[in-house]
């Protein structure tokens, strides 16, 4: 069975740096793009951002572009999120993707094949 498990997640000052990852498992992951969703409390789940199979197509929400940084590594079957210079609206829980394509632009939830269960982060201002 198919499975992502984030980790990384935790509670820090705005400013402050976190590193988030994404094991993933029970499929061949790096054969299709990945990426990063997050939901902060009464809002809509939102693209972050998403990373080709290869890793050489990235792309970022406009809200999180220069701060965040996405990666992957395929031999370990886990992907990141770089998160520096943290702000409070980044407050939210953050949800590993996977698609069924190896890359796409801007996906929507409705394209995600496979879920995190997700991990809370909570910036304080």
């Amino acid at each position: 069975q198919a499975q992502l498990v984030e980790s990384g997640g935790g509670l820090v000052q705005a400013g402050d740096s976190l590193r988030l990852s994404c094991a993933a498992s029970g499929r061949t992951f790096s054969r299709y793009a990945m990426g990063w969703f997050r939901q902060a409390p009464g809002k809509e789940r939102e693209f972050v951002a998403a990373i080709s199979r290869s890793g050489v197509s990235i792309e970022y929400a406009n809200s999180v572009k220069g701060r965040f940084t996405i990666s992957r590594d395929n031999e370990k079957n886990t992907m990141y999120l770089q998160m520096n210079s943290l702000k409070s609206e980044d407050t939210a829980v953050y949800y590993c993707a996977a698609f069924g394509v190896p890359r796409i632009s801007r996906p929507s939830t409705s394209e995600v094949d496979y879920w995190g269960q997700g991990t809370q982060v909570t910036v304080s201002s």
